[in-house]
Protein backbone atom coordinates (compact mmCIF):
# COMPACT_ATOMS: atom_id res chain seq x y z
CA UNK A 1 0.00 0.00 0.00
CA UNK A 2 1.50 3.31 -1.10
CA UNK A 3 1.06 6.50 0.96
CA UNK A 4 -1.46 7.76 -1.60
CA UNK A 5 -3.46 4.52 -1.44
CA UNK A 6 -3.37 4.60 2.37
CA UNK A 7 -4.63 8.18 2.53
CA UNK A 8 -7.33 7.44 -0.05
CA UNK A 9 -8.54 4.53 2.05
CA UNK A 10 -8.53 6.63 5.22
CA UNK A 11 -10.73 9.20 3.49
CA UNK A 12 -12.99 6.39 2.24
CA UNK A 13 -13.45 4.99 5.76
CA UNK A 14 -14.07 8.42 7.27
CA UNK A 15 -16.74 9.09 4.64
CA UNK A 16 -18.24 5.66 5.27
CA UNK A 17 -18.62 6.61 8.94
CA UNK A 18 -20.07 10.06 8.06
CA UNK A 19 -17.22 11.61 10.02
CA UNK A 20 -16.95 15.35 10.52
CA UNK A 21 -16.07 17.31 7.41
CA UNK A 22 -13.13 18.83 9.31
CA UNK A 23 -11.41 15.47 9.75
CA UNK A 24 -12.15 14.36 6.20
CA UNK A 25 -10.84 17.61 4.76
CA UNK A 26 -7.68 17.29 6.84
CA UNK A 27 -6.82 13.95 5.22
CA UNK A 28 -7.89 15.18 1.78
CA UNK A 29 -5.45 18.06 2.28
CA UNK A 30 -2.68 15.60 3.09
CA UNK A 31 -3.61 13.47 0.09
CA UNK A 32 -3.44 16.48 -2.23
CA UNK A 33 -0.07 17.47 -0.76
CA UNK A 34 1.42 14.00 -1.30
CA UNK A 35 0.09 13.76 -4.85
CA UNK A 36 1.69 17.10 -5.68
CA UNK A 37 5.05 16.22 -4.14
CA UNK A 38 7.88 14.78 -6.28
CA UNK A 39 8.81 11.22 -5.29
CA UNK A 40 12.33 12.14 -4.23
CA UNK A 41 11.10 14.93 -1.98
CA UNK A 42 8.50 12.64 -0.41
CA UNK A 43 11.14 9.98 0.28
CA UNK A 44 13.48 12.60 1.79
CA UNK A 45 10.79 14.00 4.07
CA UNK A 46 9.71 10.53 5.20
CA UNK A 47 13.30 9.65 6.05
CA UNK A 48 13.88 12.95 7.86
CA UNK A 49 10.47 12.98 9.59
CA UNK A 50 9.72 16.45 8.19
CA UNK A 51 6.36 15.76 6.58
CA UNK A 52 4.54 18.03 9.04
CA UNK A 53 6.49 20.98 7.64
CA UNK A 54 4.42 20.61 4.46
CA UNK A 55 1.16 22.56 4.32
CA UNK A 56 -1.79 20.17 4.60
CA UNK A 57 0.05 17.37 6.42
CA UNK A 58 -0.51 17.02 10.15
CA UNK A 59 0.80 14.57 12.71
CA UNK A 60 -1.89 11.94 12.08
CA UNK A 61 -1.58 12.00 8.31
CA UNK A 62 2.23 12.03 8.57
CA UNK A 63 2.11 8.79 10.59
CA UNK A 64 -0.16 7.20 7.98
CA UNK A 65 2.27 8.20 5.21
CA UNK A 66 5.36 6.97 7.05
CA UNK A 67 3.82 3.63 8.07
CA UNK A 68 2.58 2.99 4.53
CA UNK A 69 5.98 3.91 3.07
CA UNK A 70 7.59 1.42 5.47
CA UNK A 71 5.57 -1.38 3.86
CA UNK A 72 2.87 -1.88 6.47
CA UNK A 73 -0.79 -1.04 6.80
CA UNK A 74 -1.01 2.14 8.90
CA UNK A 75 -2.30 1.48 12.42
CA UNK A 76 -4.86 4.30 12.13
CA UNK A 77 -6.27 2.71 8.98
CA UNK A 78 -6.50 -0.70 10.66
CA UNK A 79 -8.49 0.97 13.46
CA UNK A 80 -10.76 2.76 11.01
CA UNK A 81 -11.45 -0.36 8.95
CA UNK A 82 -12.63 -2.17 12.08
CA UNK A 83 -14.63 0.69 13.57
CA UNK A 84 -16.40 1.89 10.43
CA UNK A 85 -17.38 -1.45 8.86
CA UNK A 86 -21.14 -1.53 8.20
CA UNK A 87 -22.88 -4.55 9.73
CA UNK A 88 -25.40 -6.58 7.76
CA UNK A 89 -28.01 -8.81 9.39
CA UNK A 90 -28.90 -12.24 8.09
CA UNK A 91 -32.31 -10.90 7.07
CA UNK A 92 -30.80 -8.09 5.00
CA UNK A 93 -28.02 -10.15 3.43
CA UNK A 94 -30.12 -11.53 0.53
CA UNK A 95 -31.19 -7.99 -0.38
CA UNK A 96 -27.63 -6.72 -0.56
CA UNK A 97 -26.56 -9.78 -2.54
CA UNK A 98 -29.35 -9.15 -5.06
CA UNK A 99 -28.44 -5.51 -5.74
CA UNK A 100 -26.70 -5.09 -9.08
CA UNK A 101 -26.35 -1.34 -9.03
CA UNK A 102 -26.98 1.96 -7.27
CA UNK A 103 -29.46 4.40 -8.81
CA UNK A 104 -28.71 7.58 -6.83
CA UNK A 105 -25.25 9.04 -6.22
CA UNK A 106 -23.31 12.25 -6.76
CA UNK A 107 -19.92 13.41 -7.99
CA UNK A 108 -17.82 16.57 -7.91
CA UNK A 109 -19.94 17.87 -10.76
CA UNK A 110 -22.48 18.92 -8.10
CA UNK A 111 -21.99 18.53 -4.35
CA UNK A 112 -20.10 15.23 -4.25
CA UNK A 113 -16.53 14.86 -3.06
CA UNK A 114 -15.13 12.44 -5.65
CA UNK A 115 -14.73 12.24 -9.40
CA UNK A 116 -17.05 10.21 -11.60
CA UNK A 117 -14.26 7.72 -12.19
CA UNK A 118 -13.48 7.32 -8.48
CA UNK A 119 -17.15 6.67 -7.73
CA UNK A 120 -17.38 4.19 -10.61
CA UNK A 121 -14.27 2.24 -9.65
CA UNK A 122 -15.46 2.01 -6.04
CA UNK A 123 -18.90 0.83 -7.13
CA UNK A 124 -17.21 -1.81 -9.27
CA UNK A 125 -15.07 -2.93 -6.31
CA UNK A 126 -18.26 -3.30 -4.25
CA UNK A 127 -19.55 -5.80 -6.80
CA UNK A 128 -21.92 -3.58 -8.75
CA UNK A 129 -22.46 -4.05 -12.47
CA UNK A 130 -23.51 -0.43 -12.95
CA UNK A 131 -24.13 2.84 -11.19
CA UNK A 132 -26.44 5.71 -12.09
CA UNK A 133 -24.79 9.11 -11.83
CA UNK A 134 -27.48 11.50 -10.56
CA UNK A 135 -25.96 14.88 -9.85
CA UNK A 136 -28.32 17.70 -8.87
CA UNK A 137 -30.21 19.92 -11.29
CA UNK A 138 -29.56 23.64 -11.65
CA UNK A 139 -32.21 24.99 -9.25
CA UNK A 140 -30.34 23.54 -6.25
CA UNK A 141 -27.64 26.21 -6.40
CA UNK A 142 -26.29 25.35 -2.95
CA UNK A 143 -25.28 21.97 -4.43
CA UNK A 144 -23.80 23.53 -7.59
CA UNK A 145 -26.50 21.87 -9.67
CA UNK A 146 -26.04 21.25 -13.38
CA UNK A 147 -27.63 23.46 -16.01
CA UNK A 148 -28.26 22.26 -19.55
CA UNK A 149 -24.75 22.95 -20.85
CA UNK A 150 -22.98 21.33 -17.90
CA UNK A 151 -25.22 18.27 -18.12
CA UNK A 152 -24.27 17.81 -21.77
CA UNK A 153 -20.56 18.18 -20.93
CA UNK A 154 -20.99 15.66 -18.15
CA UNK A 155 -22.54 13.21 -20.60
CA UNK A 156 -19.33 13.37 -22.63
CA UNK A 157 -17.22 12.64 -19.55
CA UNK A 158 -19.43 9.70 -18.63
CA UNK A 159 -18.78 8.22 -22.09
CA UNK A 160 -15.03 8.72 -21.67
CA UNK A 161 -14.94 7.13 -18.22
CA UNK A 162 -17.07 4.21 -19.40
CA UNK A 163 -14.54 3.56 -22.13
CA UNK A 164 -11.61 3.62 -19.68
CA UNK A 165 -13.21 1.37 -17.08
CA UNK A 166 -14.63 -1.33 -19.32
CA UNK A 167 -14.80 -4.85 -17.83
CA UNK A 168 -18.56 -4.89 -18.31
CA UNK A 169 -19.19 -2.10 -15.81
CA UNK A 170 -21.48 0.73 -16.93
CA UNK A 171 -22.08 4.25 -15.73
CA UNK A 172 -25.65 5.18 -16.57
CA UNK A 173 -26.29 8.89 -17.00
CA UNK A 174 -29.08 10.23 -14.84
CA UNK A 175 -29.92 13.23 -12.72
CA UNK A 176 -31.56 14.03 -9.41
CA UNK A 177 -34.02 16.59 -10.69
CA UNK A 178 -35.66 19.07 -8.34
CA UNK A 179 -39.43 18.98 -8.05
CA UNK A 180 -40.39 22.64 -8.31
CA UNK A 181 -43.17 24.29 -6.32
CA UNK A 182 -45.98 23.43 -8.74
CA UNK A 183 -44.67 19.92 -9.46
CA UNK A 184 -42.74 20.85 -12.60
CA UNK A 185 -39.31 19.31 -13.09
CA UNK A 186 -36.11 21.34 -13.11
CA UNK A 187 -34.94 20.23 -16.57
CA UNK A 188 -36.22 20.56 -20.14
CA UNK A 189 -38.26 17.66 -21.49
CA UNK A 190 -35.84 16.90 -24.33
CA UNK A 191 -32.97 16.28 -21.87
CA UNK A 192 -35.19 14.40 -19.44
CA UNK A 193 -36.03 12.08 -22.30
CA UNK A 194 -32.36 11.42 -23.04
CA UNK A 195 -31.34 10.51 -19.50
CA UNK A 196 -31.09 6.85 -18.55
CA UNK A 197 -32.66 7.28 -15.11
CA UNK A 198 -34.40 10.28 -13.53
CA UNK A 199 -34.68 10.61 -9.76
CA UNK A 200 -37.09 13.39 -8.77
CA UNK A 201 -36.83 14.90 -5.28
CA UNK A 202 -38.17 17.79 -3.25
CA UNK A 203 -35.41 19.98 -1.81
CA UNK A 204 -37.17 23.30 -1.20
CA UNK A 205 -40.19 24.57 0.75
CA UNK A 206 -40.29 21.30 2.69
CA UNK A 207 -42.84 22.78 5.14
CA UNK A 208 -45.34 23.46 2.36
CA UNK A 209 -48.94 22.83 3.51
CA UNK A 210 -50.18 19.24 3.20
CA UNK A 211 -52.56 19.72 0.21
CA UNK A 212 -50.04 21.73 -1.82
CA UNK A 213 -47.20 19.29 -1.14
CA UNK A 214 -49.41 16.36 -2.14
CA UNK A 215 -50.38 18.07 -5.40
CA UNK A 216 -46.73 18.96 -6.07
CA UNK A 217 -45.51 15.39 -5.60
CA UNK A 218 -48.38 13.79 -7.50
CA UNK A 219 -47.73 15.96 -10.54
CA UNK A 220 -44.05 15.01 -10.49
CA UNK A 221 -44.52 11.25 -10.20
CA UNK A 222 -47.06 11.32 -13.02
CA UNK A 223 -44.36 12.58 -15.39
CA UNK A 224 -43.38 9.92 -17.93
CA UNK A 225 -39.78 10.99 -17.41
CA UNK A 226 -39.62 10.30 -13.66
CA UNK A 227 -38.38 6.85 -12.74
CA UNK A 228 -37.73 7.15 -8.99
CA UNK A 229 -39.18 9.37 -6.27
CA UNK A 230 -36.20 10.31 -4.10
CA UNK A 231 -36.21 10.53 -0.26
CA UNK A 232 -39.93 11.25 -0.28
CA UNK A 233 -40.39 12.83 3.18
CA UNK A 234 -37.26 14.99 3.04
CA UNK A 235 -36.59 14.27 6.70
CA UNK A 236 -33.25 14.42 8.44
CA UNK A 237 -33.40 12.27 11.57
CA UNK A 238 -33.13 14.43 14.73
CA UNK A 239 -32.67 17.56 12.57
CA UNK A 240 -35.61 18.08 10.24
CA UNK A 241 -39.17 16.84 10.46
CA UNK A 242 -40.69 15.02 7.49
CA UNK A 243 -42.81 16.91 5.01
CA UNK A 244 -46.57 16.56 5.30
CA UNK A 245 -48.37 15.00 2.32
CA UNK A 246 -51.01 12.39 1.50
CA UNK A 247 -48.71 9.38 1.26
CA UNK A 248 -51.51 7.02 0.21
CA UNK A 249 -52.34 9.22 -2.77
CA UNK A 250 -48.72 9.79 -3.76
CA UNK A 251 -47.89 6.08 -3.60
CA UNK A 252 -51.04 5.16 -5.53
CA UNK A 253 -49.86 7.51 -8.29
CA UNK A 254 -46.35 6.00 -8.14
CA UNK A 255 -47.83 2.54 -8.61
CA UNK A 256 -50.11 3.69 -11.43
CA UNK A 257 -47.34 5.44 -13.35
CA UNK A 258 -44.46 3.03 -12.72
CA UNK A 259 -42.45 5.37 -10.51
CA UNK A 260 -40.32 3.56 -7.93
CA UNK A 261 -40.19 4.76 -4.33
CA UNK A 262 -36.63 5.17 -3.17
CA UNK A 263 -35.46 3.59 0.07
CA UNK A 264 -32.76 6.14 0.79
CA UNK A 265 -29.86 4.58 2.69
CA UNK A 266 -28.16 7.69 4.03
CA UNK A 267 -27.99 7.08 7.80
CA UNK A 268 -29.20 10.59 8.60
CA UNK A 269 -32.20 10.11 6.28
CA UNK A 270 -33.35 6.45 6.22
CA UNK A 271 -36.26 7.74 4.22
CA UNK A 272 -39.06 6.71 4.05
CA UNK A 273 -39.73 5.45 7.57
CA UNK A 274 -41.06 1.87 7.94
CA UNK A 275 -44.74 2.79 8.04
CA UNK A 276 -44.47 4.55 4.70
CA UNK A 277 -42.46 1.74 3.13
CA UNK A 278 -45.26 -0.64 4.10
CA UNK A 279 -47.85 1.77 2.71
CA UNK A 280 -45.96 1.95 -0.60
CA UNK A 281 -45.68 -1.83 -0.61
CA UNK A 282 -49.44 -2.21 -0.11
CA UNK A 283 -50.01 0.29 -2.94
CA UNK A 284 -48.07 -1.97 -5.32
CA UNK A 285 -45.04 0.27 -5.79
CA UNK A 286 -41.63 -0.57 -7.11
CA UNK A 287 -38.63 0.34 -4.92
CA UNK A 288 -35.01 1.34 -5.39
CA UNK A 289 -32.46 0.89 -2.60
CA UNK A 290 -29.95 3.69 -3.09
CA UNK A 291 -26.95 5.06 -1.26
CA UNK A 292 -27.40 8.75 -2.20
CA UNK A 293 -23.60 8.74 -1.86
CA UNK A 294 -21.62 11.97 -2.06
CA UNK A 295 -18.23 10.25 -1.58
CA UNK A 296 -16.73 6.84 -2.30
CA UNK A 297 -17.10 5.55 1.26
CA UNK A 298 -20.78 6.38 1.25
CA UNK A 299 -21.38 3.94 -1.60
CA UNK A 300 -21.19 1.29 1.13
CA UNK A 301 -24.36 2.60 2.78
CA UNK A 302 -26.83 0.44 0.84
CA UNK A 303 -26.95 -2.13 3.68
CA UNK A 304 -28.88 0.42 5.74
CA UNK A 305 -31.56 0.47 3.06
CA UNK A 306 -31.44 -3.31 2.83
CA UNK A 307 -32.16 -3.52 6.55
CA UNK A 308 -35.22 -1.31 6.05
CA UNK A 309 -36.42 -3.43 3.13
CA UNK A 310 -35.95 -6.63 5.14
CA UNK A 311 -37.76 -5.15 8.14
CA UNK A 312 -40.72 -4.27 5.93
CA UNK A 313 -40.58 -7.56 3.97
CA UNK A 314 -40.27 -5.88 0.59
CA UNK A 315 -40.13 -8.61 -2.09
CA UNK A 316 -36.71 -8.58 -3.72
CA UNK A 317 -38.30 -8.79 -7.16
CA UNK A 318 -39.99 -5.41 -6.52
CA UNK A 319 -36.60 -3.65 -6.23
CA UNK A 320 -35.58 -2.14 -9.57
CA UNK A 321 -31.83 -2.17 -8.96
CA UNK A 322 -31.82 -5.93 -8.61
CA UNK A 323 -32.30 -5.83 -12.41
CA UNK A 324 -29.24 -5.86 -14.66
CA UNK A 325 -28.48 -2.68 -16.60
CA UNK A 326 -30.30 -3.76 -19.75
CA UNK A 327 -33.42 -4.74 -17.81
CA UNK A 328 -33.31 -1.53 -15.78
CA UNK A 329 -33.13 0.56 -18.96
CA UNK A 330 -35.99 -1.41 -20.46
CA UNK A 331 -37.99 -0.72 -17.28
CA UNK A 332 -37.23 3.03 -17.31
CA UNK A 333 -38.15 3.19 -20.99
Amino acid sequence: MTPVEALERVVHCLDRALESSFRVKAFIGALDAVRAMPDDELAKRIKGHTLTNVKGIGESSARVIEEAAAGGIPSYLVKLEAETAIPLSDAARPYRAALRGDCHLHSRWSDGGATIEAMARTAQELGHEYMVLTDHSARLTVAHGLDRDRLLRQRDEVAEVNERIGNGFRILHGMEVDILLEGDLDLDDDLLGELDVVVASVHSKLKMPHPEMTKRMVRAVRSPHVDILGHCTGRLIDKRAPSSFDAAQVFAECAAHGTAVEINSRPERLDPPPELVRMALDAGCWFSIDSDAHATGQLEWQPYGCERAAECEVPIERIVNTKDAAALLAWTA
